[in-house]
């Protein structure tokens, strides 16, 4: 508690004093401080501790973050906060890697697990510290976590043109055509109304992460297949894609991954779900030879790092680039 007195003394004089300064005043108030004892209350630290909590949520629901992601940070910081069982100005680098340590050994965590809470973790203190509430970050000596590169499977032709010739509704013809030509996110999709599809331009406009709009193009099949269905239906509902049955409702995409997976099972095609036609979409692109920079929008990526992990490059193509320009 004394400590973290001196801490906020601290803090509050950064704007006065260098950091020459800063030393000596730690310094005197430690010896000033060194005999007198303070009763920590535990209520006051708590009600603080979630304080800092929730404004670091709301800034970042400010910056755009869905409320999905909101609620994933504000769990993994609240976990931590009571793991390691100390407020966040008081936690300390070897505390927060121990509690990493811990975490991935009694759940037996991936690497990729525990680089994600590293980088809520680093970016709840590294708030803390622009907003002043501690003077430097404990995460900024906890380096990014090293993880294997894992080329992920895609859909083969064969498979795609599989799933097609069984599909058993015009809905879900449409429904794989458009998440295979446009490489458009499950959850961007079934947000889609009836007016978003230009026809003509064999285009729409979708809402992205962060509330991003973007355009998405399809092809002339799933153009005719889209309109196919648009014309088999007999309700009043403005969305774009909506349940088989009465009142049909809006599908959402619970619904979708439902029905894809009952596919995949009726086919035997192992992994079928939404995400991956948009990775399959990506690498074909960047196998035909578009620029990895027009991939990137087409997926609304923000930077082109996220896009690489989609666009696996096939072996047999390196072969043939290898024997064209080298062998």
């Amino acid at each position: 508690m004394k400590e973290q007195i001196i801490n906020e003394i601290q803090r509050k004089m950064l704007p006065y004093l260098n950091n020459e300064q800063l030393i000596q005043l730690k310094d005197i108030l430690n010896k000033t401080m060194y005999k007198v004892v303070i009763n920590k209350s535990e209520d006051t630290d708590r009600h603080k501790e979630y304080d800092m909590i929730e404004m670091f949520i709301s800034a970042k629901r400010i910056e755009g973050c869905s409320e999905k992601t909101l609620h994933y940070y504000k769990k993994t910081i609240e976990s931590m906060v009571l793991g390691i069982k100390k407020t966040p100005p008081q936690i300390t680098t070897d505390d927060l890697r121990r509690y990493l340590t811990n975490y991935q050994l009694q759940r037996k965590s991936s690497k990729v697990t525990i680089d994600n809470i590293r980088r809520i973790l680093s970016s709840f203190f590294s708030w803390l510290e622009d907003e002043d509430f501690i003077l430097k970050s404990p995460v900024r000596r906890i380096h990014k976590v090293k993880t294997a590169k894992i080329v992920k499977d895609t859909y083969t032709d064969e498979a795609l043109e599989l799933m097609r010739d069984n599909c058993t509704t015009v809905r879900d013809l449409a429904m794989i055509d458009l998440l295979a030509s446009s490489g458009m996110r499950v959850g961007e999709m079934v947000a889609l109304n009836r007016d978003d599809i230009s026809f003509n331009e064999r285009e729409c406009v979708v809402f992205g992460k962060g509330s991003k709009e973007r355009l998405v193009y399809f092809d002339a099949r799933t153009k005719i297949h889209l309109q196919n269905y648009l014309n088999s239906r007999t309700d009043n509902n403005l969305a774009l894609f909506v349940s088989l049955k009465a009142p049909y409702e809006r599908l959402l995409t619970g619904g979708v991954e439902t029905r894809l997976r009952e596919l995949g099972r009726r086919l035997n095609l192992p992994k079928v779900h939404p995400h991956k036609f948009r990775r399959t979409l990506a690498t074909t692109a960047i196998d035909k030879g578009m620029p990895i920079e027009q991939v990137q929008q087409l997926l609304g990526h923000q930077k082109i790092d996220t896009t690489m992990h989609y666009a696996m490059v096939k072996q047999q193509n390196v072969k043939l680039a290898h024997r064209k320009y080298i062998g």
